[in-house]
């Protein structure tokens, strides 16, 4: 299998309001940039959306080392998701799991690929988040 490193991140002008997902995937010596935006979204949402985006463009199983500065997405998909798919997608104050179909969506990449998952500090001067965070902010302006 490949190695990738794929960096993500979401981004909202207003929480809801226009929102933007972006991903810098690296493999070998090749960088691929991404990034989409939806008129009216949470930060959570793009959150998910960076992730799932950044693992669909992978055309083949990967190894995956991939770094998210939302603790939403690194605790739900590490810690959270199994009690929510044994609880019938509910949390554990038995209230539906927001952002399900987005989860599931995760949730399905994950058989897929072998992921590592890396929560990183957001702008904090790491590179590769800077990176995302900056196509995220353009996939908010791609769609005003």
């Amino acid at each position: 299998m490949k190695d990738v490193i794929i960096y993500t991140d979401g981004a909202c002008r207003g929480n809801p309001g226009p929102g933007g997902w972006g991903a810098l995937i690296q493999f070998d010596t090749v960088q691929k940039e991404i990034f989409g935006g939806k008129n009216s979204t949470t930060n959570n949402q793009m959150e998910l959306s960076a992730a799932i985006e950044g693992l669909s463009t992978l055309n083949e199983p990967c190894n995956v080392e991939l770094f998210t500065d939302s603790k939403y997405v690194m605790d739900g998909i590490t810690l959270w998701i199994q009690n929510w798919k044994k609880n019938n997608w509910k949390t554990a104050a038995k209230k539906e799991v927001k952002n399900k179909d987005l989860w599931q969506k995760l949730d399905q990449l994950m058989t897929y690929h072998h992921v590592q998952w890396h929560w990183v500090k957001g702008h904090s001067g790491d590179l590769g988040n800077e990176k995302a965070d900056r196509l995220a902010n353009k996939g908010i302006d791609s769609i005003l």
